[in-house]
């Protein structure tokens, strides 16, 4: 019994261990984006990052031969595509068109409590009712900040990042359920590469005129995004959410922004004012209260589907 105990706890530790990596590694996603969508058109540069990564990911799955998934994965992988290799990217780089990445990070804290509804849908967690009340807590710190702001100066920025927050919690839930079974970085891979042929043929057709004026920072941007967003930041968080509970480790995307203003101060010398601080430190302090009533009842077992 103390075995089991220790075993189930050494679990969930490395769950977090390996969520709060990927975390760290899409801080700087907003701030890339942001950098990139200045000189490449955002539906060009979801395609490109899906592209680059794509093709990265089926060179992993091939040199590792890895089985293809079941017939039955197939769907529920098409909603992770759809969701965090299309969705969310595509959504974030037209709302950057926008608003600046400082404003735009802090709609992250949004994403725990829609990561969370969805790992009760699609996940069958339970945390408990406390979790709730603090993961709504951070949650209205965003949209208290968002209209502080002054959503109605963006308007439809405001309104594409809310949506990127939905498809991106529905993405990271379903992507969470299947690593259970087919492992973290298997599930980004065979996602990627789904949308791989579709990806490649609209970058082809997208491809801008002329790179000649792209500067250095459009060029950096396109390269994290595509490497640590799209690829090496889901094998850790996949993996961080399957072994430490969907709505447990989601919850650590409260720090997010905090990552994402300090890079987008520094890189991109965007201003970051005393309120989105204290916005911040807030939604921070929320994940203590959120983690220690996140227990649930085990999630429901996946059966291996047939092959």
């Amino acid at each position: 019994m103390t075995v089991s105990a220790s075993v189930g706890t050494s679990d969930r530790t490395g769950g977090w261990i390996s969520g709060f990596t990927g975390m760290v590694i899409f801080s700087g996603s907003l701030p890339a984006t942001r950098a990139a969508v200045l000189a490449f058109d955002p539906v060009f540069l979801t395609t490109a990052r899906a592209s680059i990564a794509g093709l990265l990911a089926l060179g992993l799955l091939v040199l590792l031969r890895e089985r293809r998934p079941a017939r039955a994965d197939i769907v529920p992988l098409l909603v992770v595509a759809l969701g965090v290799v299309v969705g969310f990217p595509l959504l974030t780089a037209l709302a950057l068109q926008h608003i600046t990445s400082a404003h735009s990070v802090v709609f992250i804290g949004l994403l725990p409590l829609s990561t969370a509804l969805f790992g009760v849908l699609r996940g069958g967690e339970r945390p408990r009712p406390a979790f709730w009340l603090f993961s709504l807590l951070g949650s209205a710190l965003v949209v208290g900040f968002a209209l502080r702001e002054g959503v109605g100066a963006a308007p439809l920025g405001d309104a594409l990042m809310l949506a990127a927050i939905i498809v991106c919690g529905l993405g990271y839930a379903e992507g969470a359920r299947l690593s259970r079974r087919l492992g973290g970085w298997q599930v980004i891979s065979w996602a990627l590469v789904l949308a791989l042929p579709l990806m490649l043929v609209l970058t082809a057709s997208l491809w801008p005129a002329s790179l000649a004026q792209v500067p250095v920072s459009a060029w950096a941007g396109l390269a994290y995004v595509s490497l640590f967003s799209m690829l090496i930041g889901f094998i850790f968080w996949y993996r961080g959410l399957a072994r430490g509970g969907i709505a447990a480790v989601g919850q650590l995307q409260l720090l997010q922004p905090f990552f994402g203003l300090a890079l987008a101060g520094l890189l991109l010398g965007e201003a970051v004012n005393a309120t989105m601080l204290a916005v911040t430190l807030g939604i921070v302090a929320c994940v203590a209260g959120a983690r220690r009533f996140a227990g649930s009842t085990a999630p429901r077992a996946e059966p291996a589907p047939a092959r």
